[in-house]
């Protein structure tokens, strides 16, 4: 790995928004350390991008993100291994059960909804970030859900875990936004809400293509910040989302 070379760090890389992003770093010449849980794949897809772009390098770390200890470790050897990033996008997730409304939902349901959505968001970002607020030059960027606003469709019940998790990543954002200065400190922190797209988690008769559902993304990771722009919040399709 070129330590000249900007760094991206995307989970949920091997497929969907995670892989339609680090297709489009790879090709501004990012190096790429890719966060799935399916080894073969995260090997085809890390195997497949250096091949399509020789001139970088591509690292792939395979990993449940559900086993918070596992999560934890996979953050550590990032850390330790490669250079400090300079884009962190955390593209992975998982929808819960259609009738887990919060009376129904099981201990089992929650715990496995709550820890991929938010505690590994937490893990991953507490792992890998201090080093690029400390170098003062970083972007992070979550996959949220306009499902997990205060206002509008947002909590409006059903899907509870989703929905909740989702609320969690919004907060998270905004609190660590303010934490390290609202961009003026070299860090930008947003959360994107792709819509529904056609993942493996949206269907294939969702209304937006993978590309239109990272597009803002892409721009997010890459954008020129200047004094005064807004970070911090949830974007959807270049636009601020209200919480």
């Amino acid at each position: 790995m070129d330590s000249q070379r900007q760094l991206a760090v995307i989970s949920g890389g091997s497929r969907g928004l995670g892989y339609q992003v680090a297709q489009a770093l790879a090709s501004q010449g990012f190096d790429l350390a890719l966060i799935a849980k399916d080894k073969n794949r995260l090997d085809e897809t890390a195997k497949k991008l250096s091949n399509l772009f020789p001139n970088i390098t591509v690292t792939p770390f395979a990993v449940d993100l559900a086993d918070i200890s596992a999560t934890r470790q996979t953050a550590q050897r990032i850390s330790s291994e490669l250079p400090t990033p300079n884009v962190l996008v955390l593209a992975h997730g998982v929808m819960s059960e259609k009738m887990s409304k919060t009376l129904r939902t099981t201990d089992e349901e929650w715990r496995r909804v709550l820890s991929i959505n938010l505690d590994s968001v937490f893990t991953l970002t507490n792992g890998i970030a201090p080093a690029m607020a400390e170098a003062r030059n970083g972007r992070i960027i979550i996959f949220s859900a306009c499902l997990g606003r205060m206002s509008g469709p947002g909590n409006a019940g059903g899907l509870a875990p989703y929905r909740i998790s989702k609320a969690g990543v919004n907060a998270f954002v905004r609190n660590l936004a303010h934490e390290t200065g609202l961009g003026a400190r070299g860090l930008l922190v947003d959360a994107v809400c792709p819509n529904h797209t056609q993942t493996d988690m949206g269907g294939p008769d969702a209304p937006r293509t993978v590309a239109e559902g990272a597009e803002c993304a892409i721009w997010l990771a890459t954008r020129d910040f200047q004094p005064g722009d807004t970070t911090g919040v949830l974007w959807e399709d270049r636009k601020i989302v209200p919480w």
